[in-house]
């Protein structure tokens, strides 16, 4: 009797692993697809960066400036949830 119990209790643990282990999958998934499109407008707010400013308003300046801070914040975003320990700023 105490086999069956114990058997019965590996089956359900064992179907409720499995069931875990395709949730971690498919939320590792959502992760990996999220991280190429940070990466994706990480490049695009580059290039934008790069290209310089001919206009002295403090409102566009103060754009461009937040812009700089997304893009920071793109990276940071990007390595934790790659789980990188050591975050490295861009000078420039």
């Amino acid at each position: 009797m105490l086999v069956y119990i114990l058997l019965m209790l590996v089956f359900v643990l064992g179907f409720y692993c499995i069931k875990f282990a395709f949730i971690i999958i498919r939320i590792k998934d959502a992760i990996e697809e999220s991280l190429d499109l940070i990466d994706e407008k990480y490049q695009n707010i580059s290039k934008i960066l790069e290209i310089p400013i001919f206009y002295d308003s403090k409102e566009i300046k103060g754009v461009v400036r937040d812009l700089e801070d997304l893009k920071d914040n793109f990276l940071y975003i990007a390595n934790q949830m790659a789980g990188e320990d050591n975050i490295e700023e861009e000078n420039g």
